[in-house]
């Protein structure tokens, strides 16, 4: 790492919150390098804005320390610290225009010439026209970027994003995602956001550190934690997983299993744990990895895939692919998603049917996890 990333890196060392006998974020090392788009994903109540907030200096840690580059911050109060958070709620001041909302931090350090810097700030967030307007004359997207503006205007070292587009409704929400990451390239100054909103994480970071329950279950890059979830509840929350409980048959660079009679195969690199002949291991791929053809088909699969027969219980159409949930002996209700491109119209609920995909498309799960962790229930998604 060269002097220059270390210079910005946030960097929690066992940093813990307890409040009385509940702890909300249990001992935890993470570090954020300088100028990454990091995002800290989780359920409500896994501790992900405690986090945030303990970086901010708005909470205090229990044990532990936060540096900001060579600087350790654990003690200062917020305002001592380079670092500045955008709400959900813009907070932005009613009565002030869009230009003097963002100079605001600007103007109460007693900088007397804030012409530029304001230009500047609201060209970034390509709100230049609007700078007149009060807040209330604004949609919702772009109040959340005077917000974003009026921060970064301090020029902080971190800006910490707390749930910053929850209040948008989806289609702004995507447009925004990219509008931030937008942002954050151009500026390079390290973002810390926190979502319960996987797409949005996704999207949006560098790194994802996916938090449960308190601790970091896993953290990588995006694609990283969606092809290869080191554990069920990764592998549930971030997209969807079919989960196929199995016995290991023999267990070399490829693993072979069996599943209510139906061999399946994977690469043991792709396991997270190491699979033993007569062990038990949980099977993963993912809904959009698999393809389905009619049972009077079957001919047409191609050797070496893996294969299970299976029943539609139920499909919906999407638009862009239909979704299937399929009956089968391997499985009570395997998902499937299947492009729209030929359609074959004897796939409808009651039809029998081959599942069939490439075993590299299949990862490996310990076995003795909670095969339902992490799966959203319509409460919790509410």
């Amino acid at each position: 790492m060269t002097d220059k990333t270390a210079g910005g890196d946030v960097r929690l060392t066992g940093i813990s919150k307890h409040y009385g006998t509940f702890t909300a974020v249990h001992p935890l090392d993470l570090t954020i390098p300088q100028g990454s788009f990091f995002a800290l994903l989780g359920a409500s109540g896994c501790g992900k804005t405690t986090t945030l907030r303990m970086i901010a200096g708005l909470e205090e840690p229990s044990t532990g320390t936060v540096h900001l580059g060579d600087r350790e911050v654990t003690d200062l109060p917020p305002y001592k610290r380079p670092v500045n958070t955008v709400f959900q709620s813009y907070a932005l001041f009613p009565h002030l225009n869009i230009y003097e909302n963002v100079a605001f931090g600007l103007r109460r350090r007693g900088i007397k010439s804030v012409k530029k810097q304001v230009d500047d700030m609201l060209e970034l967030v390509q709100l230049g026209q609007f700078a007149q307007r009060k807040p209330h004359q604004l949609s919702g997207g772009q109040q959340q970027r005077v917000a974003v503006a009026r921060a970064l205007i301090n020029h902080p070292q971190v800006l910490l994003l707390d749930e910053p587009l929850g209040a948008l409704d989806l289609k702004l929400r995507r447009q925004m995602q990219l509008e931030l990451k937008r942002i954050q390239t151009e500026v390079g100054i390290t973002f810390v956001h926190v979502t319960h909103d996987q797409e949005e994480a996704m999207t949006m970071a560098d790194t994802v550190a996916v938090m449960n329950g308190g601790r970091v279950e896993q953290l990588g890059a995006p694609a990283e934690l969606y092809e290869n979830p080191g554990t069920t509840f990764v592998a549930n929350f971030l997209g969807t997983s079919n989960l196929i409980e199995a016995a290991v048959e023999s267990a070399g660079s490829e693993v072979v299993v069996s599943a209510s009679g139906t061999k399946l195969r994977l690469p043991a690199a792709r396991c997270a744990t190491t699979p033993s002949t007569g062990g038990k291991l949980l099977v993963g791929v993912r809904p959009e990895k698999i393809s389905l053809v009619h049972a009077d088909e079957e001919h047409m699969v191609a050797a070496g895939r893996n294969k299970v027969p299976g029943r539609i219980a139920a499909s919906s159409f999407i638009g862009v692919s239909t979704q299937y949930v399929i009956d089968s002996p391997v499985c009570p209700e395997l998902e499937v998603y299947a492009q729209n491109i030929e359609r074959d119209a004897r796939l409808v609920p009651g039809a029998e049917v081959i599942l069939h995909w490439n075993p590299e498309h299949t990862f490996g799960l310990d076995a003795s996890q909670d095969i339902d962790a992490g799966v959203e229930t319509v409460e919790e998604s509410a």
